[in-house]
């Protein structure tokens, strides 16, 4: 598939989460409206990452995909640590080893995870690292031409309610460096990139409802990872989806038969296939969204193409409406 990164080398191990349903809130009170139309390009290869609000309908931020490697949780208790899954970065505990010895990736095939792409908090590549001591071999994924970004390990020594600190080395234990990453608390997620600090990547809190992105989800027939193109919720924001529906007629009380999700890859990725016999994607508009947004605010989404002007992929038109 075009959009689908096949690394015949990974092999994941994780429990998947069940979708978390939740009741349905009181409904605030927003204008009803006709449907906004938003028509974003990723670029080439799917290598940009676009942050939308969709009270505005707008992007308000865009980044290169490359351009960071871990996201840390920011809030004051917060301490859970997440890869970039749109490079498929995986990690592998290696337990209470030395760091600053050499070490291969022999067993990393088997032993290798990645975040589940629910976002649930209970399935992360690192897990409760806290009072570990463990060291994490890294893959840190691929650039958009599918060439390796190579290994590192990592070792999580402490965290605050201000920051983090780490150390990180090569494979063979080479230039190892002690680094503290001090928390924004202004995101939810800090995002670092190795050798360039804290990147400005996340938008502030409350500024974004989905991120339009490649990231890695877990197929299991085979047993492997894979880079998707997909929409991704931001934390708090819930998702409940109609099939097979008119999109006009959809209103709030569809949520009684389609209860809302937190999942972060609640909306996803399948909202589209592949014909492998008219060798292009098709999109299903009859899969409709409807969106509580980071306000609190609902909106009805569905989406209508997968390529742009010039005929390229990655360029998905949806349409968005308050309810």
């Amino acid at each position: 598939m075009k959009n689908i990164l096949i690394i015949s080398s990974v092999a994941v191990l994780f429990s998947a989460c069940m979708k978390e349903e939740l009741p349905v809130p009181a409904v605030p009170t927003v204008p009803s409206g006709d449907a906004m139309a938003m028509n974003e390009c990723m670029g080439p290869a799917y290598r940009d990452q676009l942050w939308i609000d969709l009270g505005s309908g707008t992007v308000v931020n865009t980044n290169d995909k490359l351009a960071w490697d871990l996201a840390f949780e920011s809030a004051p208790d917060g301490w859970r640590i997440w890869l970039n899954g749109a490079k498929l970065m995986t990690a592998w505990d290696r337990g209470t080893v030395d760091i600053a010895q050499a070490h291969d990736t022999v067993g990393m095939s088997i032993g290798r995870r990645i975040d589940a792409p629910s976002g649930h908090l209970d399935s992360t590549a690192f897990g409760d690292w806290r009072g570990r001591d463990a060291v994490f071999v890294v893959d840190m994924g691929f650039n958009s031409l599918g060439q390796s970004l190579g290994f590192r390990k990592f070792r999580f020594n402490s965290v605050t309610t201000t920051a983090y600190t780490f150390d990180v080395a090569n494979l063979d234990g080479s230039q190892m460096q002690t680094v503290t990453v001090p928390k924004d608390p202004s995101r939810h997620h800090t995002c670092f990139k190795l050798g360039s600090g804290v990147q400005a990547i996340e938008p502030l809190r409350g500024a974004w409802d989905l991120v339009l992105t490649q990231y890695t989800h877990q197929f299991y027939e085979p047993i492997m990872p894979y880079l998707v193109v997909g929409m991704l919720s931001a934390p708090r924001v819930r998702v409940a989806q109609v099939n097979n529906a008119d999109f006009a007629a959809v209103t709030l009380t569809d949520t009684l038969q389609h209860p809302f999700h937190s999942s972060r890859d609640a909306i996803g990725y399948d909202w589209k296939t592949y014909s492998f016999d008219e060798a292009s994607f098709n999109v299903d508009d009859r899969m409709v969204y409807i969106v509580q947004d980071a306000q609190g605010f609902f909106f009805k989404m569905h989406f209508l193409d997968f390529y742009g002007e010039q005929g390229q992929t990655g360029c998905p038109l949806f349409h968005i409406t308050p309810l």
